[in-house]
């Protein structure tokens, strides 16, 4: 006769998996509801499930959401048709909404991706300079960087003027993003611009609304995601405007 596995009262099948539920997905009033009670349809928990979720998708899907971009201007060696006032208006809000996010100790998962998001944009950043024949200025432009970034994560940063810097993201987010859309427009094409990595920032951007929301409660970080999500919109359907036109044909027109 077969043995019977009989659970405890209180236990659940889940267990061997509950302190990694309870530290990254879910509080144990979730936990429980979910997996002792078995009501998987109670909304404020599948609220919060999907926030995380959400979440912790995003932070790894950032780990390499601009790695086609970056990869696609190592290849060609160019950074035509990149914007470097773009990338460091792009930087600034990156880092205003990771250090806001420090200062008021949301959680990681509302806001991770900052930190892999700021790292690669500083990488084509240098890369535009590098690939400019500026590599002494991309060199400089790293430590002036990293340096003030030391400075404002530093308890030496008042919290005023790290709020104030996430407050003035959404117009750098703007500004930076209508100056990449008009660098396309101009050239009539987006040049090395990875369609991948917009497509990407795009999704991760709308996500984001319903995270913030969420998990922090936070009515500067949502505008800032719907903000951003609309400039990045913009930067995508131009992906797909300008899908057939890229530099070389552009030359070959003026040539003509």
């Amino acid at each position: 006769m077969a043995a019977k596995t009989v659970l405890e009262k209180g236990s659940s099948f889940m267990d061997p998996l509950k302190g990694v539920l309870l530290d990254y997905i879910m509080p144990e009033s979730c936990y429980d509801e979910f997996f002792l009670n078995f009501n998987f349809l109670d909304v404020p928990c599948l609220k919060i499930v999907l926030s995380k979720g959400l979440g912790i998708g995003i932070i790894l899907g950032s780990v390499m959401v601009k790695l086609p971009q970056i990869l696609k201007l190592m290849g060609a060696k160019s950074a035509e048709g990149l914007s470097f006032n773009s990338v460091l208006l792009e930087l600034l809000a990156i880092t205003g909404t990771m250090a806001y996010s420090i200062s008021n100790n949301f959680p990681f998962s509302s806001w991770g991706e900052a930190l892999f998001l700021m790292l690669q944009t500083v990488t084509i950043g240098f890369l535009i300079q590098h690939y400019g024949g500026r590599t002494g200025r991309g060199l400089l432009f790293l430590v002036v960087y990293f340096g003030l970034l030391a400075l404002l994560l530093s308890p030496l940063t008042p919290i005023s003027v790290v709020t104030t810097m996430q407050a003035s993201n959404m117009p750098a987010i703007i500004i930076g993003r209508l100056i990449q859309a008009a660098t396309n427009f101009r050239n009539g094409h987006t040049g090395q611009l990875s369609a991948i990595s917009v497509f990407l920032l795009f999704a991760g951007s709308l996500a984001r609304i319903f995270t913030s929301i969420q998990e922090t409660g936070d009515s500067l970080m949502a505008l800032t995601y719907v903000i951003s999500s609309s400039c990045n919109g913009i930067i995508a359907l131009q992906v797909l405007y300008y899908w057939n036109s890229s530099p070389q044909q552009k030359k070959k027109k003026k040539s003509e």
